[in-house]
């Protein structure tokens, strides 16, 4: 887990300022019915929003604990991401991402093996279930970096 917490702390500390030289593309959509790169960064706001409340709450409900779905092109459009100023939605993501790293830092060691159900498959382990958040998270930031 150190990775994941390291992996997390760098993209921290290192994405707004890189975001910040990208600000006049982050809006622009390729395609009308494609997310921009700034609507990529709120979708990542909205992962970080629900995975957050995964990691706590397979820490104490019933085991396994079932994964909550969510809707990411609603929660996009809600949001209106599009429309809202850059840097809010900057400091929105780093608030988000310190305190994923504050609960998993916290991770006690005998909960990161326990079974989370995503959509019926077979169960996963609440670690997997942080590593995969990074790969994903990980995935868009290039997408918005490229």
């Amino acid at each position: 887990m150190h990775t994941v917490i390291a992996r997390l702390n760098e993209w921290i500390n290192e994405l707004p300022g890189r975001l910040a030289a990208l600000e006049e593309e982050l809006a622009l959509k390729p395609q009308p019915q494609k997310w921009s790169k700034k609507e990529i960064l709120g979708h990542l706001c909205d992962s970080a929003t629900n995975n957050y409340q995964r990691f706590v709450r397979a820490q104490y409900e019933k085991s396994p604990f079932i994964v909550p779905k969510y809707d990411q092109n609603q929660w996009v459009a809600v949001n209106d991401y599009q429309n809202m100023a850059i840097n809010d939605i900057i400091k929105l993501w780093t608030t988000l991402n310190g305190q994923i790293v504050a609960v998993v830092s916290g991770l006690p060691e005998e909960k990161r093996n326990l079974p989370c159900e995503i959509g019926g498959a077979q169960p996963v382990t609440l670690e997997w279930l942080i590593r995969d958040y990074l790969d994903h998270m990980e995935h868009h930031v290039r997408q918005i970096l490229a």
